[in-house]
């Protein structure tokens, strides 16, 4: 189905009873789209009858047109408000994994007065939203890159290779930058270049992290670090996964979120 909000049409998938007591509404990764979440939506309305679990492409991924400028976090975090305004939700369950949960932490962060629906719990699944710091070899590799940039776009000396440039061009950065539009990739840099941190002590709102012990996109220590600052949160280390660990390990990924919303034991 798909919702307007604010002159997008909105594609998402409700799942379970419109009158269940909780909704949880799964925000995505970057480069991800609904899809990839409908494991998890399906083992929760399954198990319980309890849960309404609303997953939807935000603006610029999967069949949702982007915006028609680069938001930043703030931005995905006010359509969130008005996405779920749309569906009159007043109290709901925010999931996300990796760039959903910089939407989360962003907008939790914010004064509960500003927040125009209750929340109950919030779900992390190997969240973005802290800035690493570079290495020296980044940093030189970061140094590189600019000088040949600048080389290369001067115009003499792009007539010389043109199509040798242009290849390299095409593979710099990572392939969810490269495969992004031009808008998307503005909005990933400014979500890239912000950081979270100073957010993590004002969220009032129970926090379970899930995280894989071997992700390297969001390393194991900015789950540890969110879980120090997060002040009634706790961490589940799911062994031997990485960035997608809800996947990687479905039955490690099912026993913890079962655990946390008190579904009922197996049959």
């Amino acid at each position: 189905m798909t919702v307007n909000v604010d002159g997008i049409d909105v594609s998402c998938i409700s799942e379970g009873s419109t009158v269940a007591p909780h909704t949880i509404v799964i925000l995505q990764g970057w480069g991800t789209d609904m899809s990839v979440y409908e494991s998890i939506s399906s083992f929760i309305v399954s198990e319980s009858p309890d849960f309404r679990v609303i997953r939807l492409d935000l603006p610029g991924f999967g069949e949702t047109a982007e915006p028609d400028r680069a938001w930043n976090v703030d931005e995905y975090a006010d359509f969130l408000i008005r996405f779920l305004s749309a569906l009159s939700i007043k109290k709901v369950i925010l999931l996300g994994h990796s760039y959903g949960g910089r939407i989360i932490i962003k907008l939790t962060s914010r004064e509960p007065k500003d927040i125009p629906f209750e929340i109950e719990k919030l779900i992390l699944l190997d969240s973005a939203g802290l800035k690493a710091k570079k290495t020296f070899k980044q940093k030189c590799s970061i140094l590189r890159y600019k000088f040949l940039k600048k080389v290369f776009q001067n115009d003499f000396v792009h007539q010389l290779a043109p199509d040798m440039i242009d290849l390299w061009f095409s593979r710099q950065g990572s392939a969810d930058y490269r495969n992004s539009t031009p808008i998307m990739k503005q909005a990933m840099v400014m979500a890239i270049n912000e950081d979270l941190t100073d957010c993590l002590s004002k969220i009032p709102y129970e926090t379970l992290l899930i995280w894989g012990e071997k992700d390297t996109a969001t390393p194991l220590s900015d789950g540890e670090k969110m879980n120090s600052l997060i002040k009634n949160s706790g961490l589940s280390v799911i062994k031997n996964t990485g960035h997608y660990c809800f996947i990687e390990d479905i039955n490690t990924f099912r026993g913890i979120l079962k655990s946390y919303l008190f579904l009922p034991e197996d049959k």
